[in-house]
């Protein structure tokens, strides 16, 4: 449960563009007057410029935008805590000189991400989602033969980690239990003990991409990111390969991809995020039998979601009184 010393500021305004948990909802309400938006998903830019006038604090989400004219609308905003690891939906340069403090959620995140992954990784290898269709469809008339229906392996592949961060290392440590040869990029080399510790090996992304069985990328979306694997990276690859994607979907190229995933050029792809989301039953990936695709639930664990609304709501308390967030992000 949420402990936190209590304080009277009941005269503070707080705003979340949508509900938050039970727990954390009766909390904030202990100590501000609190305005919850109940419509359309996200919320509507001029509602949300309108509202965030006479609030000193905002709970937001990562599809919410938080750009510079909505910072400038917020003209008592200190503090904003958003329920999510990533912060590119936030102009953190605007707020901060505002002097408004910025909180979010890394770390919590971390397990449920990398499992996640692991999970996406071992549908497209082994055809999970094809073989489920198959039985519900009732096509499954004969026992296969030694031909048919083949997935692959994991033990021994290569893994690819675009991105050595905290899911990083975490999806290391879950692919070394397949017994994965592990290769990474990162902006930032590791220091060569924890390589050492990890049993990892540093790479060129162009290296990266042409070594492995398997990519999973775990890269923050940033302006150097936007669209960097794109056909040219994806040609690289083998055409036996998989690209997994946890991260950001702007991080792909998404035209390209569904070009190569089209032309075999890869093999196929795991994908929980995406350029616009949500996406529809019509969208290309939908249609292929070569795509594992997940609606962005890489936290959506019931012990990772309560966590993340504690910290959520902590980040922001702290911020308001005056003390440092939980987690703090800076520029």
């Amino acid at each position: 449960m949420l402990k936190i010393v209590s304080y009277e500021q009941k005269q503070l305004k707080i705003l979340l563009t949508r509900k938050l948990h039970d727990f954390a909802i009766k909390e904030l309400r202990k100590r501000y007057d609190v305005e919850t938006h109940t419509g359309k998903i996200p919320m509507p830019r001029e509602l949300l410029v309108s509202k965030i006038r006479d609030k000193e604090g905002l709970i937001c989400y990562p599809y919410d935008t938080i750009d510079s004219d909505v910072i400038q609308a917020g003209r008592k905003l200190r503090a904003i805590s958003t329920f999510s690891v990533g912060y590119d939906h936030i102009d953190v340069k605007a707020a901060t000189r505002r002097g408004i403090v910025i909180g979010y959620t890394p770390e919590v995140l971390t397990r449920a991400t990398a499992d996640l992954t692991m999970a996406l990784m071992l549908a497209v290898f082994r055809r999970i989602l094809e073989g489920n269709d198959i039985v519900r469809k009732n096509k499954w008339r004969v026992i296969f033969g030694p031909y048919e229906f083949l997935g692959s392996d994991l033990y021994g592949k290569t893994l690819g980690i675009f991105g050595m961060g905290r899911i990083g290392k975490a999806v290391a440590k879950r692919a070394s239990g397949f017994e994965m040869k592990i290769l990474y990029h990162n902006r930032k080399r590791l220091a060569v003990q924890e390589e050492r510790k990890l049993d990892v090996k540093y790479v060129s992304l162009d290296e990266l991409f042409r070594k492995s069985d398997v990519i999973t990328i775990h890269s923050p979306y940033t302006r150097n990111t936007h669209g960097i694997v794109n056909l040219k990276l994806l040609k690289k690859m083998k055409k036996t390969a998989f690209l997994i994607n946890t991260a950001r979907g702007k991080i792909v190229n998404e035209k390209d991809l569904i070009y190569a995933l089209k032309k075999g050029i890869v093999a196929g792809a795991g994908l929980d995020v995406f350029w616009k989301e949500p996406i529809s039953g019509r969208h290309p990936f939908s249609k292929m039998k070569n795509v594992v695709i997940m609606p962005h639930s890489g936290s959506s664990t019931v012990e990772t979601r309560a966590e993340m609304a504690q910290i959520t709501v902590k980040n922001l308390v702290f911020a308001l009184l005056g003390k440092k967030p939980i987690y703090q992000v800076r520029i």
